[in-house]
């Protein structure tokens, strides 16, 4: 990658204020807002991997909140939460294949019993490790419910 994120994230801002886009403008100005609060929280500027970790979690986030509203019949509100996903995942790297999110939790599965690990007390183990090797490429949730099946 040959620009950082942040960067990228600029730029967009920048191109959605020209194309007068109101709903994806919005959405990448709160995104900004996260970055920088983190950068003053924790007094350090953030490298591409920490702002990957801030995009999934506002995906995470909007995902939840999606759930929410399609419950109380929200729909109209939900669509607007999938519009700002969509915008989210755009500095999201490449997401994994299934059959490469299959091989890695194999893998992972392999290296934590040859450490004498297994059954439930793994699982945490097995995360731990696809979280380093996916990060912002699969979601997570659904990872550790694949993981989940294979140990039990």
């Amino acid at each position: 990658m040959s620009s950082s994120l942040k960067t990228r994230l600029s730029e967009s801002v920048k191109d959605a204020m020209r194309a007068r886009d109101s709903a994806r403008l919005g959405t990448l100005r709160l995104l900004q807002a996260a970055i920088k609060q983190k950068e003053v929280d924790e007094r350090k500027e953030l490298n591409d991997a920490d702002i990957t970790a801030i995009i999934e979690k506002q995906v995470k986030q909007r995902r939840e909140s999606i759930a929410a509203y399609e419950q109380a019949g929200r729909t109209e509100t939900a669509e607007q939460e999938k519009a700002e996903i969509a915008v989210l995942q755009e500095f999201l790297p490449e997401a994994a294949a299934p059959a490469e999110i299959d091989a890695a939790i194999t893998q992972a599965l392999e290296e934590v019993q040859a450490q004498g690990v297994s059954g439930p007390a793994a699982m945490g183990k097995v995360m731990g490790l696809l979280k380093a090797r996916l990060a912002g490429r699969a979601d997570m949730a659904a990872v550790s419910s694949q993981v989940k099946a294979r140990i039990m």
